[in-house]
């Protein structure tokens, strides 16, 4: 494990190298994406076939849309259910739509690839300090270029979670608690598990007996628990956002990790399931992740990782496994330092960007479920 010492002896890098780092894979990924959803309306168009609603949506479908009703109405606007969505993504999107020219649904977008941008700096930052420069490129392609990466394109939260997040292990691997503090609360306010980020900053913190370390180890909990806590106002359950998620359309009910990877499997050779077998293949990579983690990188990212891919895995339905997976940044950190080759990195990069595309028209066709 690097100390904090040897964190801060890092040199700074140049803003040309970081923006160089950070704007080509953003870029591409972009492109990609968009490009997806442009040859999937093609296809559907030339052949004369109705376009399913994720289709005709693009950017704006499945969850995007609930975050887009939120935005424009508040709660009020959208089914109760709506409430198992957190706020502060959101209510960001509403903000940027007061913009002249800017709705809701352009609102929560523009969030969503601001967050992804900013993200991809310190995601970069972060992996520097903790290796190198090398390293630090690699994370920051992987991270655009995984195949559940269109969800760092599309208007979802979880661009806005994985900064917020990141920020959160950046503060606290830096000994810069109110930093961690602050952006946990707003993690936890983010998605539900953003609580789990009390796990890393406890695992840092439990040497220092100060007051701002313990607030920053409580902070994303806090979070939370406060929108749980207002929430419970109109459901009248405190914990209505988390159960409702239960719903055999969306995570299911709760199972152990082996069952569900069992049940799954199971759908692979016998049911009509087609992405079973990607969530089989996906949760066997992560399981090598985390021992990658557990060998090479520090307790606080391994027991945080682990503990997100433990959640997802709890699920009997696991169609957002990888989407799940991706906001624990720790895991792609795991695979940056995996791919220490260059072949390895043609390979994985090429594999990578042809998943996304694949992945992306899935996801616009309705087939595959971010």
């Amino acid at each position: 494990m690097l100390t904090i010492a040897r964190l801060n002896a890092r040199p700074i890098a140049s803003p040309v190298v970081r923006a160089r780092a950070v704007l080509v894979p953003y870029v591409i990924s972009r492109v990609v994406v968009i490009a997806a959803l442009a040859t999937a309306r093609q296809i559907f168009t030339t052949l004369h076939l109705q376009q399913p609603g994720s289709l005709h949506d693009g950017l704006r479908g499945w969850d995007a849309a609930w975050y887009i009703g939120i935005a424009r109405g508040g709660y009020a606007g959208v089914a109760r259910e709506g409430l198992r969505f957190f706020p502060l993504f959101p209510v960001l999107g509403r903000g940027v739509s007061l913009l002249p020219g800017v709705d809701a649904a352009l609102g929560v977008l523009i969030v969503a690839n601001v967050s992804a941008l900013v993200l991809g700096f310190v995601v970069y930052e972060l992996a520097r300090r903790e290796r190198d420069d090398a390293l630090a490129r690699r994370a920051v392609w992987l991270l655009y270029l995984l195949p559940p990466a269109y969800v760092l394109v599309m208007g979802y939260a979880e661009a806005t979670f994985m900064l917020l997040s990141t920020i959160v292990l950046f503060g606290a691997r830096e000994r810069r608690w109110w930093i961690a503090a602050a952006a946990g609360l707003l993690a936890g306010l983010t998605r539900p598990i953003g609580a789990l980020l009390t796990i890393p900053v406890a695992i840092e913190a439990w040497r220092q007996r100060k007051a701002s370390a313990f607030v920053a180890a409580c902070a994303p909990a806090v979070g939370a628990l406060a929108y749980l806590a207002w929430a419970a106002r109109r459901s009248h359950e405190f914990l209505y956002p988390l159960r409702v998620q239960e719903d055999a359309s969306r995570r299911g009910g709760w199972v152990d990790p082996v069952r569900a990877l069992a049940h799954n499997t199971s759908e692979l050779f016998h049911g009509d399931h087609l992405s079973a077998g990607m969530h089989v293949v996906s949760a066997i990579v992560l399981i090598a992740l985390l021992v990658v983690l557990a060998r090479r990188w520090p307790l606080s990212y391994t027991l945080y990782a682990g503990a997100v891919l433990f959640v997802a895995l709890t699920s009997r339905n696991l169609d957002s496994l990888e989407r799940y997976a991706l906001s624990a940044v720790p895991f792609v950190f795991a695979a940056a330092d995996v791919l220490n080759t260059e072949e390895r990195q043609f390979v994985v990069y090429t594999v990578a960007g042809a998943c996304l595309i694949g992945g992306s028209i899935l996801v616009f066709t309705g087939i595959l479920v971010p």
